[in-house]
């Protein structure tokens, strides 16, 4: 299944492509469930980020690895597959694209994933549809402009 969302920020593509650290990474997640972080190598190909997923009853993780990156006068993006998932993943490529549109900066999150069989993957689009419009505000927060 696929899901892309757009958000539209006021910060310079430079600025954008800068900020996309840890620390973003945190602010992204939800409240629940909760993400700690055991690894973090950065954005470019090659890098691993592992996470624990602390859903209250168990704890899982996942792993991606950064397996695309690029970078222009006009585009920054990177593509991470995972590598481990939780239940009930079975496949996750996640491609970050942040690319200049006009006089502003466009931060697209375009999402391709399955889970275990149809039923599942139906199932957990709305929540990751939920999840990702959670970060709208928060990319529009930290890249507000000078």
């Amino acid at each position: 299944m696929r899901l892309r969302i757009s958000t539209a920020v006021k910060s310079s593509l430079q600025e954008v492509e800068q900020g996309f650290t840890q620390e973003l990474f945190l602010k992204l997640n939800p409240p629940f469930p909760k993400v700690k972080i055991l690894r973090f190598d950065g954005c470019k190909q090659g890098d691993l980020v592992s996470l624990e997923l602390n859903f209250l009853i168990s704890k899982q993780n996942w792993v991606s690895e950064i397996t695309y990156d690029r970078t222009d006068s006009s585009v920054f993006e990177f593509v991470d597959e995972g590598r481990k998932l939780p239940f009930p993943f079975s496949q996750w490529k996640h491609h970050h694209i942040v690319k200049t549109e006009g006089k502003s900066v466009l931060i697209i999150d375009d999402i391709d994933f399955m889970a275990y069989n149809k039923v599942f993957s139906l199932l957990v689009y709305p929540l990751l549809w939920l999840q990702f419009m959670y970060r709208k505000p928060v990319y529009r927060k930290v890249f507000h402009g000078n």
